[in-house]
């Protein structure tokens, strides 16, 4: 499937802003199951400086200054995408030779730091003796069962005590809850931020997304790698899941950040449009 991603962002300043420096994770990456043919990135007021590199969990990364006095800044990346078909042992994305890379994505972090609660709601899965692969997918459809998408109520900043308290939240948060479950059974999970086609191919049921991106989790299974589950919609992602990256949590691949210099507040705009090619 190929797809046309359009992602754009706008801040507008109360302020005139006279410098800033930003970083943006907007530009998909590489995998066996995706490809990105071609990016154009636009960025308006022109940036004085402009550098490309790969962050340390290999995610594209645009880092860019403007010296400049300025009001409103946008962000516009179109990425050109072919996304393959993968069947269960395909979804693994490779197979760790160095446990050592596997191994930082199992210890907690503050937005993944679990408690009692979690733990306990993760232990009615993860049972002795349980394959981890059928363990992880009932995690998942517990959390689709038990947590209701409610937009608005949640920041990315929310921890996951409030999640699992009040049994709502968005993508983000039930990504972010189920790498907590799965970390505080000893286990490695990462955090994917990506987009969604969000309209069912076989014309079924529309799938769950939000406007600015979406995101869902990843554990490492021995002998298979790592293999990705939504809980939000309840499937293993395939075709209409398309890659932006992964980390240990949403701050490690947040898609766009940065600092400014000016003494006013500003407004963001977030607009994203994923459109099938053929």
């Amino acid at each position: 499937m190929k797809y046309l991603i359009d992602h754009k962002t706008t801040y507008r300043y109360l302020e005139p802003v006279s410098l800033c420096h930003n970083i943006a994770r907007l530009v998909p990456r590489d995998t066996e199951w995706q490809y990105c043919r071609n990016v154009v990135v636009r960025i308006d007021p022109e940036p004085d400086t402009v550098n490309k590199y790969e962050d340390f969990f290999g995610n594209s990364i645009i880092y860019f200054s403007i010296e400049k006095e300025h009001t409103q800044l946008t962000v516009h990346v179109r990425s050109e995408i072919e996304s393959l078909d993968r069947g269960l042992l395909e979804r693994g994305h490779g197979v760790a030779d160095d446990m050592t890379d596997v191994r930082q994505f199992a210890v907690s972090t503050p937005m993944t730091a679990w408690s009692e609660e979690i733990a306990g709601y993760a232990r009615v899965s993860f049972v002795p003796g349980r394959p981890v692969l059928e363990a992880a997918t009932d995690l998942m459809s517990r959390v689709y069962a038990d947590f209701t998408f409610t937009p608005g109520f949640t920041t990315v900043f929310s921890p996951v005590a409030v999640v699992m308290r009040e049994r709502k939240g968005v993508c983000q948060d039930f990504a972010h809850l189920a790498i907590a479950c799965i970390r505080s059974v000893g286990l490695p999970a990462r955090y994917i931020s990506g987009y969604i086609e969000t309209i069912s191919p076989s014309g079924g049921e529309k799938l769950v997304g939000v406007d600015a991106s979406h995101a869902w989790f990843s554990v490492y299974i021995p002998r298979l790698g790592w293999v990705d589950f939504d809980p939000t919609n309840n499937i293993l992602p395939g075709v209409q899941h398309i890659t932006i990256g992964w980390g240990r949590d949403y701050a490690d691949i947040a898609p766009l950040n940065g600092i400014i210099l000016s003494s006013g507040t500003h407004g963001l705009g977030v607009s994203v449009d994923v459109k099938r090619e053929g």
